[in-house]
């Protein structure tokens, strides 16, 4: 059970991604935009989620390998809402990847193949996304993937306190129909006939 791309491989976790998944969260600039970093344990705990959310619904979040290069970059991949978001139940599309292989498309190219899968294969009807609002990277990829915010679902994370410097959230969303239009659209782009070089 995987997913490839041309450079990416979405693969099911191993006991040996472990370590540097830790060290991933545990990277100050990587975890700017969350509370704080995640301890071992943590980490150790969301791959067990990750491969309980394979098992239980047929999506989870994928380790990222870049074969050749290095066995683990991160994760993408998909995980239900928690139940105390103002917009649960809902399937989220969520990523995290070492700093040192940020700006390279890999998150992007990753991402759409996810929600090919997403929407192709497991069938849902929309994927949603949201980070805190300073969080301008991922607010991009969002856009890249072709998700929508509409500002009046802005909201603050109920797992913050009050005023805290990311209790303020922005939601993204991509139903299944748009994906669709945009690829069609994509498309139909793609095969249109160019016109012709003057000699």
């Amino acid at each position: 059970m995987q997913l490839r791309t041309p450079r990416v491989l979405l693969r099911r976790w191993r006991s040996q991604d472990l370590a540097p998944f830790a060290a991933l969260n545990a990277d100050l600039q990587v975890m700017e935009y969350f509370p704080a970093p995640l301890t071992e344990q943590q980490s150790a705990s969301l791959i067990a989620r990750a491969e309980r959310d394979f098992e239980q619904f047929g999506f989870g979040l994928w380790a990222l390998e870049l074969p050749g290069e290095e066995p683990l970059i991160g994760f993408l991949g998909l995980m239900p809402v928690p139940d105390g978001l103002p917009f649960a139940p809902a399937v989220e599309v969520g990523w995290r990847l070492a700093s040192r292989y940020w700006g390279r498309g890999l998150a992007t190219e990753a991402g759409r193949e996810v929600t090919r899968s997403a929407f192709e294969e497991a069938r849902l009807p929309e994927l949603v996304s949201y980070t805190a609002t300073q969080n301008e990277r991922s607010r991009r990829l969002m856009c890249r993937l072709g998700m929508v915010r509409d500002p009046d679902e802005d909201f603050e994370h109920p797992a913050l306190a009050p005023g805290h410097r990311l209790s303020r959230h922005v939601l993204y969303r991509l139903p299944a129909e748009r994906w669709r239009r945009n690829m069609l659209d994509a498309c139909a782009a793609d095969t249109r006939t160019r016109p012709g070089r003057k000699s």
